[in-house]
């Protein structure tokens, strides 16, 4: 797509990444993760944004995992279509889908797919028979994070991983860390484990993931709410990284940016491929690229498969869906929702996850993504 504006305007990756967020994300205080060391994006990013009929004030909440995208989507996309204000509020998949079936917000950010009675509960937002569907947007892996002084590189499996966040694996220098870590100079030392505190998307994928792979292990259903008990919990992704980043001894999980820009030390995961993998884009990008739709009609939802044993694919991915009605959005907002929307999904944006540490949607998938934006209604 063609940038409409006279001027061809172009935002650029590392002005998103440098500007001050005053003008966005005015109640994520406590999510942010753009701190003076963070590292700027290297590649200029040329917006292709819509303008057209866009206008006002566009409000939208949800995920914590899909922040720091945001953050680069909403600076590039309001520098191209002046006038237009986007405020991504960052709390968490289950506050942004409440605020969505309240009709608070244009549109939400959730890391799993609406659940039969949230869909039942958005026809009543949704006027002209419409519902909440699942648009796929950001893709990305869930880092598994930890702080160990003098340990420098980790590999877990997912019944060691089940088990230290149950609780069961209690202590650094456990048999089993042990052997999955031969070189390693494990500390006699407790393991102290964070989780959300909130309903969040990030845990339910991660739930999903240690369920289908350790199951034997791991015998709480996946849902948005920590199951297990023990641990410690904090707020936000931003919280868990934080928690992870001061504390000796610590292990959390969290969307990947936040290990990379406070440098924090991630596992890599042993899923009986030929090696240990890393959480790298690339990676996730590898396990979301056999994601299937499982949606009906103009949902999107898709099906992942966190068993994936195949080289260098990084198991534990999850996809942010952005909420919106298929017909009967308000129509106040629905331009500025469409054209934003048509932004994160076009080629510019998509280019822009990977350089901040998420994974494309797959060129398959993101067609119908296209195709669906452009027709809503």
């Amino acid at each position: 797509m063609k940038l409409l504006r006279k001027n061809g305007l172009r935002a650029t990756a590392l002005g998103a990444l440098a500007v001050s967020g005053a003008l966005v994300l005015t109640a994520c205080g406590s999510d942010d993760n753009n701190d003076a060391s963070s590292t700027p994006t290297k590649s200029d990013a040329a917006t292709s944004a819509v303008c057209k009929d866009a206008k006002g004030q566009l409000l939208a909440s949800g995920s914590s995992a899909q922040k720091n995208a945001m953050d680069l989507w909403v600076k590039n996309y309001m520098a191209t279509c002046s006038g237009v204000q986007v405020n991504y509020k960052s709390s968490s998949s289950g506050e942004g889908i409440v605020a969505f079936n309240q009709g608070t917000v244009g549109f939400a950010g959730s890391d799993s797919a609406l659940k039969p009675e949230e869909v039942a509960d958005s026809k009543k937002v949704c006027k002209d028979g419409g519902q909440g569907i699942n648009l796929p947007m950001v893709g990305g892996p869930i880092a598994i994070g930890y702080h160990l002084e003098g340990v420098d590189s980790l590999v877990l499996d997912a019944p060691t991983l089940a088990k230290i966040f149950d609780s069961k694996i209690k202590n650094w220098d456990d048999a089993a860390i042990k052997k999955l870590n031969p070189d390693a100079k494990l500390p006699n030392k407790p393991i102290q484990a964070f989780h959300r505190s909130e309903d969040s998307g990030t845990t339910q994928n991660l739930g999903k993931y240690l369920s289908a792979t350790a199951s034997s292990d791991w015998k709480y259903e996946p849902e948005k709410k920590w199951p297990a008990p023990g641990g410690q919990a904090a707020s936000g992704s931003s919280g868990v990284a934080t928690q992870v980043k001061q504390v000796d001894g610590s292990i959390g999980y969290f969307e990947l940016s936040y290990a990379t820009s406070q440098s924090i030390s991630t596992v890599k995961i042993d899923t009986g491929a030929s090696a240990p993998v890393e959480a790298t884009s690339e990676n996730a990008s590898k396990a979301i690229a056999a994601a299937k739709i499982k949606g009906t009609g103009k949902d999107l939802a898709l099906d992942l498969d966190y068993t994936t044993k195949a080289d260098g694919a990084y198991p534990i991915v999850l996809v942010t869906y952005e909420i919106a009605c298929d017909t009967g959005n308000n129509p106040s907002t629905l331009a500025t929702v469409k054209s934003f929307l048509t932004y994160t999904a076009s080629a510019d944006g998509q280019k822009l996850l990977s350089e901040a540490g998420y994974a494309p949607i797959p060129a398959e998938i993101n067609k119908k993504v296209q195709e669906t934006v452009a027709a809503l209604s």
